[in-house]
């Protein structure tokens, strides 16, 4: 007599905004190490292949938008790109030790019908990008991370948006310092933003300008916490942070833009 199988194939997944959501292959919902994994049975993998080379390893999530946890609404608007995925297999019975079966990040998400398809990249796409960087004039690290060591604290404020024209916002507090915010970064934490990021190009007085615009309507009274930014500059590093030790760029070294880097070359 054939044993009755009791697997499951259970997937976590971790967006870029925090929120972590549990799904499982099984009819009935599990709870694993504290986490409720919803039954959804129409979530399944394609062929997991394994190997011991270092080619990028990418494999396909299909899914139906029955799911309120993830909608097309969301999935258009890029809420779950790049989110963090993990799919493992577990006795539903038993509940012993999971197996683990892929892990990797969300990719290109394709919409067909009521349903979506959903690449996942392995930890051996990372290699699959230069392995130096190029020398340029401006600072290649991104201020207040672990290259650039400024710190951020007292940089990053919490505001209301007030007003919304096209990209340019209108806060109800005004930067500390002349384009304080430009390069800078955005974060929604209200309205049906909330989770996104967005660019600022420039930032004057109480007014902030975006890079583009959010996936959905800018409401009034909607609160953001919007971080400073740096022009990348040698100058800026020196003058406005006091980290010029810390520049990650080659300002004076010639390059094929020497004659039309300076006025008048």
């Amino acid at each position: 007599m054939d044993r009755v199988t009791h697997l499951a194939i259970c997937w976590r997944i971790e967006r870029r905004d925090g929120v972590a959501i549990g799904l499982t292959d099984h009819d009935r919902d599990l709870e694993i190490d504290g986490m409720a994994y919803r039954a959804a049975p129409g979530m399944t993998p394609s062929a997991i292949v394994r190997g011991d080379g270092l080619d990028p390893a990418t494999m396909d999530a299909k899914g139906s938008l029955s799911s309120a946890a993830i909608t097309e609404r969301d999935l258009i608007a890029g809420r779950w790109d790049g989110a963090r995925v993990a799919i493992f297999a577990v006795d539903r019975v038993a509940r012993g030790d999971a197996v683990p079966l892929g892990e990797g990040t969300i990719g290109a998400v394709e919409l067909g019908g009521e349903a979506f398809t959903a690449e996942l990249r392995g930890a051996a796409a990372a290699l699959d990008r230069p392995a130096t960087e190029a020398t340029s004039p401006d600072c290649r690290a991104a201020l207040g991370d672990r290259r650039c060591r400024v710190a951020m604290a007292g940089r990053r404020r919490f505001a209301r948006v007030t007003a919304a024209s096209d990209e340019m916002l209108t806060l109800d507090r005004a930067e500390p310092v002349a384009d304080a915010y430009g390069g800078g970064l955005l974060r929604w934490f209200g309205g049906a933003n909330s989770g996104f990021e967005s660019a600022v190009t420039a930032s004057s007085g109480s007014t902030v300008t975006l890079r583009s615009l959010p996936p959905f309507a800018v409401e009034a009274g909607a609160l953001i916490e919007v971080s400073e930014g740096c022009d990348k500059t040698l100058a800026t590093c020196a003058g406005r942070f006091g980290n010029a030790v810390n520049f990650r760029g080659e300002p004076y070294l010639p390059g094929i833009d020497l004659l039309t880097r300076y006025p008048g070359g």
